[in-house]
């Protein structure tokens, strides 16, 4: 059964808005995260100013000197020397967005959440929170900045295992906001172990380790890897592609075994996927819509994440997947909540039950 822990305290709807308007700032924030992986724009900005950098170049002074750093850099040594100015133009764009939008969340989250406690508009539950929200917020910057670093020094291209830690972290703190915004809605649940809670701590586990390998693919290029599908040209077997001698070397750095793992965590996720509709076959607690809505999203990112393997991630195509990955992380969070038995329990919620 779903333990709800109902509160006493009502939220405006303009606090509602608010959250909602913060979660779809994270969405594009990831977004934008892609394009400048996927443009090899995040590196064109090799310094790091949190306050001052919110302006762009103002003047062809400052864009002469933002270009010079750019050309003492790995990237433009060893890869870029043929960029001209125009084109450096459009990748710094990219980054410089994907900043000043992380700059842009700040915003979003503190500024409001300090107007609604002046005003006594928000209960403590939930401006906890929103205060562990803008925590976790200001350790993506740094997180995202150790990344960048990364590429600066003698490779241009930054450590995958960095990439895999930002888009985790990022993807947490969607679904943190997200949970909180369900439990607005629906009332705040605890943990029941039952069979169905198992099921979704499985399938959640997985899309974590799976979206950890969709980072990996990103930071080696294992994705251009194997333009066929179900086969990987012509070949299925793991003997096949784990080429290095231990199998840590293989699922950490062979792009050829992160590309072979990350197809294997798919299908693995369908059926974990069909396990968990199974499981909840006969839950009528559980909304048929929630079931439904989590079953046509995981299909559609299992075909896409086929097709984006066929046309070896074309940009549009990973661009897609990377956001059907997200969609797919809250279809699950909201399915999870629904579900009769969450494998979710507050952590602010008070011992009685009682409003804050």
């Amino acid at each position: 059964m779903q333990n709800k822990i109902q509160t006493d305290t009502p939220h405006d709807s303009p606090v509602i808005a608010w959250l909602w308007v913060l979660f779809f700032t994270l969405f594009v924030m990831v977004m934008l995260g892609g394009i400048t992986r996927l443009t090899g724009s995040g590196l064109s900005m090799v310094d790091w100013r949190p306050l001052m950098g919110i302006l762009p170049p103002m003047n062809d002074e400052e864009w002469n000197a933002v270009f010079a750093a750019y050309k003492a850099s790995p990237q433009f040594a060893l890869v870029n020397t043929w960029m001209e100015f125009g084109d450096f133009k459009k990748i710094f764009f990219w980054e410089y967005a994907h900043r000043l939008m992380g700059r842009l969340i700040g915003v979003v989250a503190f500024v409001p959440w300090v107007y609604f406690v002046l005003r006594g508009k928000i209960a403590s539950w939930l401006s906890v929170r929103v205060v562990v929200a803008i925590v976790l917020g200001g350790a993506q910057g740094l997180l995202g900045w150790f990344m960048v670093q990364s590429g600066l020094v003698d490779r241009p291209e930054v450590s995958h295992f960095r990439l895999a830690a930002h888009l985790l972290l990022a993807f947490f703190i969607a679904q943190w906001v997200l949970l909180t915004l369900f439990d607005l809605h629906w009332g705040r649940v605890r943990l029941t172990h039952n069979r169905e809670s198992r099921w979704m701590l499985g399938i959640m586990a997985t899309l974590a380790v799976q979206i950890l390998y969709g980072a990996f693919m990103a930071g080696t290029h294992a994705g251009l890897l194997f333009p066929t599908f179900p086969d990987m040209n012509g070949g299925y077997a793991p003997s096949q592609f784990f080429p290095l001698a231990t199998v840590t070397e293989n699922l950490l750095y062979s792009p050829i075994a992160i590309h072979y793992t990350h197809r294997f965590l798919g299908f693995a996720l369908v059926g974990l996927a069909a396990g968990v509709l199974f499981a909840m076959r006969n839950t009528r607690l559980t909304p048929g819509w929630s079931k439904a809505q989590f079953a046509a999203v995981m299909l559609f990112q299992f075909v896409l994440g086929a097709f984006t393997a066929l046309y070896q991630a074309t940009l549009s195509l990973a661009i897609l997947h990377q956001a059907g990955a997200l969609v797919l992380a809250c279809s699950v969070t909201l399915l999870a909540h629904r579900s009769a038995g969450s494998v979710f329990e507050s952590i602010t919620a008070p011992s009685d039950g009682g409003a804050d």
